[in-house]
């Protein structure tokens, strides 16, 4: 994963879910990485995209997507 950085994060599968599928929608390749501990359900998801595809997709993140 050298060449993936991490664009989102949250504690919340559907929260993850929907990032992914927006990017994927507008010809980003987002994978969700879980991160949470399976005993506790401590932890987080993460969105990664490659180096390449990281400004892009802060940018659509933060014009687009709101979860309030």
């Amino acid at each position: 994963m050298k060449n993936w950085k991490t664009v989102y994060k949250t504690d919340k599968l559907y929260q993850a879910q929907i990032v992914k599928d927006y990017l994927q929608d507008k010809d980003l390749q987002p994978i969700i990485v879980d991160k949470k501990d399976f005993a506790y359900q401590l932890g987080y998801y993460e969105i990664v995209v490659t180096v390449d595809e990281v400004m892009r997709a802060i940018k659509l993140i933060e014009d687009e997507i709101r979860f309030e």
